[in-house]
């Protein structure tokens, strides 16, 4: 029996796993979804808020099975919705409106001048 040396085998390495998040823009052209917590990161909103209103269907949203994520079109389209101006609310009155005159032609009567008062005595 001939002894051949034996030589350390050697494995290439293997390619190391897709990061689970990306940090940096993407060159391919995947989509990008956000989780709840990450779109509310980026809004600079509570996630609690995010989440109900995705709930009651208030702002877009995508669904991956059942969970809620959110594209950046999503995104783009809730901080366009909230750019909208603000619309005042109206207050509810306390007291009634004054009654107005019906003919604004009618004038009240106004008080009698007194330089130009009969003076019969």
């Amino acid at each position: 029996m001939s002894s051949t040396p034996s030589r350390p085998r050697h494995r290439p390495p293997s390619p190391a796993p897709p990061p689970a998040h990306r940090t940096g823009p993407s060159h391919d052209q995947e989509p990008r979804l956000y989780t709840p917590a990450e779109a509310a990161a980026l809004l600079r909103v509570p996630e609690s808020w995010l989440r109900r209103r995705a709930g009651r269907r208030q702002i877009p949203r995508t669904f991956l099975g059942k969970h809620l994520r959110f594209s950046a079109a999503d995104l783009a389209a809730i901080i366009a919705a909230a750019a909208e101006p603000a619309t005042r609310r109206q207050r509810a009155a306390t007291h009634p409106p004054p009654p107005t005159c019906p003919n604004p032609e009618v004038t009240r009567p106004s008080a009698p001048d007194q330089t130009q008062t009969d003076r019969s005595t």
